[in-house]
């Protein structure tokens, strides 16, 4: 199984190689920080041109995930777009390929810093979604328990084959799990910068994505 199986707040979770969570028992994929529509923006504001792929790579490996996990119910968990002009120049086939993987499914976009409002393609539009113990938002909140939050895109610093790699990474502790970005075009966050370093406890682990999923101490 391409997972790490972890318990937050009595539900049993799984941290997927793919940077999405799934959670079995209730049927439910979370995934953040998709920014979809990265090249369009940064091209309209004369930013360095990138190929114009990102959005179907990303879309192409959350279908994956659907089918891996027959997931019912989805959560987007905050800047799902890059900003809301991104949203509206996404291509009809892009925006007929998020409706197919809407079908039939419970579809919520929670907002992020991104695109703080709603977007007219389908599913249901919140600020937070409280689900049994735990509570999905964009970003992670102090003093909070049995939390799921993203906006950081956390990232490890690993030794692999004699050479230094950056690895997204799950966050994890007793009270929070932060999602690395799932977007194609997204940079990350250093686990040992202070706006994690101060969330996180103490024990915290950072679950790695890729092939194999391993948990390591979170990076201070």
């Amino acid at each position: 199984m391409n997972a790490h199986p972890f318990t937050l707040a009595g539900a049993q979770l799984q941290a997927r190689g793919s940077g999405a969570l799934h959670w079995p028992a209730q049927n439910l994929l979370c995934v953040s920080d998709l920014h979809l529509g990265k090249s369009e923006r940064m091209a309209r504001r004369g930013g360095a041109t990138l190929p114009p792929y990102e959005t179907r790579d990303t879309l192409e490996r959350l279908d994956a995930e659907l089918v891996a996990t027959g997931a019912q119910t989805v959560i987007c968990l905050g800047d799902s777009f890059d900003d809301r002009a991104a949203a509206l120049a996404l291509s009809e086939d892009e925006k007929l390929w998020i409706t197919r993987l809407q079908a039939g499914r419970r579809w919520v976009w929670i907002e992020g810093n991104h695109d703080p409002g709603p977007i007219d393609l389908g599913g249901t539009h919140l600020a937070e979604l409280p689900i049994d113990a735990l509570c999905f938002r964009h970003i992670a909140q102090p003093g909070q328990s049995g939390e799921v939050s993203g906006h950081y895109h956390p990232k490890v610093r690993i030794s692999a084959r004699g050479r230094a790699i950056s690895r997204p990474a799950f966050l994890v502790d007793g009270d929070r799990v932060i999602l690395p970005a799932f977007g194609t075009y997204t940079g990350g966050l250093r686990s040992h910068d202070a706006a994690l370093a101060t969330l996180m406890r103490p024990e915290a682990l950072a679950i790695l994505t890729g092939p194999s999923p391993r948990p390591v101490p979170m990076q201070r």
